[in-house]
């Protein structure tokens, strides 16, 4: 395999590698307390509004 071809696969194998230590750094990140709430209320107001949604959908 030509110079160039290894060097592909080793960039590619680079940027696999980094992108995997990325995710296992971010893995354990905390989130706020008052940010984790807002995402609470959004999940719940996501819910009624499925709940809703699928109600109108069983009256037809």
């Amino acid at each position: 395999m030509p110079l160039i071809g290894w060097l592909f696969i080793i960039g590619a194998l680079a940027m696999i590698i980094g992108s995997l230590l990325l995710l296992r750094d971010n893995a354990n990140s905390k989130i706020p307390p008052d940010k984790l709430e807002k995402i609470r209320e959004r999940k719940a107001e996501a819910e009624q509004e499925d709940e809703r949604e699928k109600r109108e959908q069983d009256d037809w």
